[in-house]
């Protein structure tokens, strides 16, 4: 937009700049050009918000065409433009309404406006010798205050034009935003190379994310690229109280949405009420966890064994060469070329060897007639449940002749069976550490993290450990079958009686588990828990169980005794903000508590974590309360006991 000489009405400013377009959009026919040509188009505008504090941080100008026309709509005006050749024109007088309208209203705060590559590389050549300060500043808006959001049409082929026209927009004083990243257009290449000041998270990974682990997972992957470039994040597309909860406590620091405010003629004073309550309310959210479903680690770090190979033309006598020369190999590789086609096992081998005659009769013979054809073979990419199956099979001898690993098909080396069994018991374990086997449930790692979170962000909240009584007897007596029958019942019953936005159900093992509430009932849901659970675990007992109230095991001495029916304990840690400062020392509480509550006739118990008064204070720990009181609000400074 060159304007070197712009006359200071805005009619004759809008004129100048209808003069620079392409004759198609002067003189075509089309609707779109004709809208162009006759002002028919104009800009609403979409607050973003600032997530921390809770206010408007800037606006996004958005194009429409006249109202009740096929020509309203954003994606309708881009449609007519591509099909009319007129896009970059459209793009550049877009570029310009936003800028004059911003300028009428003289709102505060950053200005968002949308234009692709090739049509910024285009305006900042038609601003000739005039600097973009100026030809920003001759619409009544400075600068500073704008943000060019470039949206990809088309991948950029070109990044040298695009790069020069950048540092003009940046000696300007002008930011650069890279929209809908993530849509499948917007690529790593294009955040790498043209160094945006802004991200905008596509919809995509925003919506419902409270139910998405993965799409949580690639916002946090994409929060560590943000943070390699320096750049600041925007979410789009956010609709929901969950949804902007969930966003803030994982600190995208702006986001936009129809949640926060829907395009309007004029600018927003403040965001729309329901997002403001959200934002609000400092109770954290619950954040989806890895389930089971996900992978649980890739073998790349597995212990490869690099054995010499053979070829099914290798002797005999050549293979027995090797094993003698290798006392350590457990087996030996046949190949064709570079693909495994068959495995040596050391012993059987040997034993073949070592038989009379044997080596005057076979000894110059190939191989192949004392190999195994069908060899395990292992990609160094498998996942761990692929590798269960060589566990359990019938064929021990995947165990002792060990396996063969690929790397893309290709021979790697060998692993054994010893090494297998570490290698899916390790991964195994990390796995249940992030989602428990048998529930499903958010194991150790998520459940700290979880915990960590309440602290830092001073909310008040109540850790509940919940464990069984008398539940080894009845698993001794019934079965691990039944057993594990137990243990999902307490599983179903915590999810159903909390509430899956505001509290958090984790399986630390075996019957102990884990409930962080920040519902203010919390004492009630423990108790619809605790009842629920005695009057259906009476289903897991046979008949004549049920009539005495109980089994005759042995305890953990071996001496046999009556042992009741099993029930649930549940014991609660009431943290105040600023009580306690680390995940352990609440569990450590909620544990205290727990074993108060096994004690109890009614199964609950709690203990209060008091504010602590110096820096070096200990972990509190809080006096036991058994009562069987009503339920009352988390936290009441009436109810409380000094923690010692």
């Amino acid at each position: 937009m060159k304007v070197t000489a712009l006359p200071a009405h805005e009619g004759a400013l809008r004129e100048r700049v209808l003069a620079y377009l392409s004759p198609a959009a002067r003189q075509g026919a089309g609707p779109l050009a004709r809208l162009m040509r006759e002002g028919g188009l104009y800009c609403v505008f979409q607050p973003l918000a600032d997530l921390r504090e809770g206010n408007i941080y800037a606006h996004e100008a958005l194009i429409r065409g006249p109202a009740g026309t096929p020509l309203h709509a954003a994606d309708r005006l881009l449609q007519a433009a591509a099909q009319e050749g007129v896009l970059q024109d459209f793009e550049l007088l877009c570029v310009f309404l936003a800028l004059q309208q911003w300028g009428e209203h003289a709102a505060p705060g950053r200005l968002f406006i949308n234009i692709s590559a090739d049509a910024l590389v285009r305006g900042v050549s038609l601003c000739g010798g005039v600097s973009v300060a100026a030809a920003i500043r001759a619409t009544g808006v400075s600068a500073e205050q704008v943000v060019l959001e470039i949206t990809e049409h088309e991948r950029v082929a070109d990044m040298a034009p695009l790069r020069e026209a950048l540092k003009w927009v940046h000696g300007a004083g002008a930011r650069l935003a890279l929209d809908d990243f993530g849509d499948g257009r917007s690529s790593l290449r294009l955040w790498s190379e043209a160094r945006p000041d802004f991200v905008k998270i596509d919809k995509y990974f925003v919506r419902d994310i409270s139910a998405h682990p993965e799409n949580l997972q690639m916002l946090q992957a994409i929060k560590g690229i943000a943070d390699v470039f320096g750049t600041t994040l925007i979410a789009e597309g956010i609709e929901t109280q969950d949804d902007l909860r969930a966003l803030r406590d994982l600190d995208i620091p702006y986001g936009q949405g129809y949640l926060l405010g829907r395009p309007a003629p004029a600018p927003f004073e403040r965001i729309d009420t329901p997002a403001l309550d959200a934002l609000r309310d400092r109770r954290v959210a619950v954040l989806p966890h890895r389930g089971q479903n996900a992978r649980p680690g890739i073998l790349r770090n597995l212990l490869v064994v690099h054995a010499p190979t053979a070829t099914a033309e290798t002797t005999n006598d050549t293979v027995a060469a090797f094993f003698k020369a290798h006392p350590e190999l457990h087996a030996l590789p046949v190949l064709d070329g570079a693909k495994p086609i068959a495995l040596i096992n050391r012993q059987q081998f040997m034993n073949h060897y070592a038989t009379l005659y044997f080596r005057e009769v076979h000894g110059r013979k190939p191989c192949a007639g004392f190999a195994n054809h069908a060899p395990r073979v292992v990609e160094l990419d498998c996942d761990v449940d692929q590798l269960v199956g060589i566990l359990t099979s019938q064929d021990q001898r995947y165990l002792n002749d060990g396996f063969i690993v690929t790397d893309n098909g290709r021979y790697a080396g060998l692993g054994t069976g010893e090494q297998l069994v570490r290698s899916v018991t390790e991964a195994r374990i990390e796995a249940a550490r992030h989602a428990n086997p048998l529930t499903f449930l958010p194991g150790n790692i998520p459940i700290s993290l979880h915990m960590q979170r309440l602290i830092d962000s001073g909310t008040d909240f109540v850790a509940c450990y919940a464990d069984l009584n008398h539940f080894k007897p009845f698993n001794d007596y019934y079965g691990y079958w039944r057993g594990d029958q137990m243990i999902r019942l307490v599983a179903r019953l915590a999810v159903a009686h909390c509430d899956s936005q505001r509290d958090f159900v984790g399986h630390v093992g075996g019957d102990d588990f884990l409930l962080l509430f920040q519902s203010t009932d919390w004492l009630q849901r423990c108790q619809h828990i605790v009842d629920e659970f005695a009057h259906e675990a009476l289903n897991l007992f046979d008949d004549a169980a049920r009539r005495a109230g109980g089994i005759w095991a042995e305890d953990r001495h071996g001496v046999k005794r009556f042992f009741s029916c099993t029930t649930l304990a549940i014991g609660a840690a009431r943290i105040a903000p600023g009580s306690i400062r680390r995940a352990e020392e609440v569990a450590n509480l909620a544990a205290l508590a727990k074993h108060d509550a096994k004690r109890a006739a009614s199964g609950l118990a709690w203990r209060t974590a008091e504010p602590l008064k110096g820096s070096a204070a200990a972990a509190p720990r809080g006096k036991a309360d058994t009562r069987a009181a009503p339920p009352a609000p988390a936290l009441p400074a009436s109810h409380g006991h000094p923690a010692h």
